[in-house]
């Protein structure tokens, strides 16, 4: 009973900082810090409910298979994010067993914690960034995407990895890894709009413009002639 008790303790205050402490502080999504407290909490209590049956090891292993395979389609989760859910999801199935000794599952809880706060710090490759972007042209030599690359986002290209080359549509996507530069970013400069040659309607509107009064609204009107005057 003590052993459950202290799983259950650990549990409750290595979520809370994973959850609050580190993740929140990084990823300011508060709809994700929610799904990983309920998933933990879930874990936890089914995890207990099944560890005093015979079969409760195996069925918590299942249970972590099936959870590890759940795609949430309602929105993407990153590579990070998907770690934090794994980790909520180890901590409630570990402390939900609370294997003997009773101080197992606090530590390794803990140690799991410090890892992701160590490995996610950001001050870990604070510069290193990774985009996928579409060019409107076709790159077939690398080190013409390279250079158009580092011409576009003003930084160090690292790694390049084509995903579509287009020859027809004049088309290239590639995920871009990349150093941010340091500094001031470079300000876009808006190119100048396309301008439509002028129609014959426009011809005419203009050239009814540039007429007298009497002759643009009565075109068959004659022009003024010596000794003709106008009834005003």
């Amino acid at each position: 009973m003590f052993s459950l008790w202290l799983a259950l303790a650990a549990n409750i205050v290595c979520i809370t900082v994973l959850v609050y402490g580190v993740y929140f502080p990084r990823y300011h999504r508060r709809d994700l810090a929610l799904a990983y407290i309920c998933l933990n909490v879930g874990i936890l209590l089914v995890t207990f409910l099944l560890s005093g049956s015979a079969a409760g090891a195996g069925l918590g292993l299942g249970l972590f298979g099936v959870l590890s395979i759940i795609r949430l389609r309602s929105d993407t989760l990153t590579q990070g994010e998907i770690g934090y859910y794994f980790a909520a999801l180890v901590l409630g199935l570990m402390n939900g067993l609370h294997p003997d000794p009773a101080w197992l599952s606090p530590v390794l809880s803990v140690a799991l914690v410090f890892t992701l706060f160590v490995a996610d710090h950001p001050r870990i490759s604070p510069r290193t960034r990774r985009q996928t972007i579409t060019l409107d042209r076709a790159y077939p030599n690398e080190a013409e995407l390279k250079d158009a690359l580092e011409d576009l986002l003003g930084s160090d290209v690292m790694r390049i990895e084509v995903i579509e080359l287009d020859m027809v549509r004049d088309l290239t996507i590639a995920d871009v890894r990349y150093k941010a530069a340091v500094g001031r970013p470079q300000e876009y400069t808006e190119q100048p709009k396309y301008q439509e040659e002028p129609t014959n309607a426009d011809m005419n509107s203009q050239s009814l413009l540039n007429l007298p009064y009497n002759q643009a609204t009565y075109p068959d009107y004659p022009a003024s002639r010596p000794g003709s005057s106008v009834l005003s």
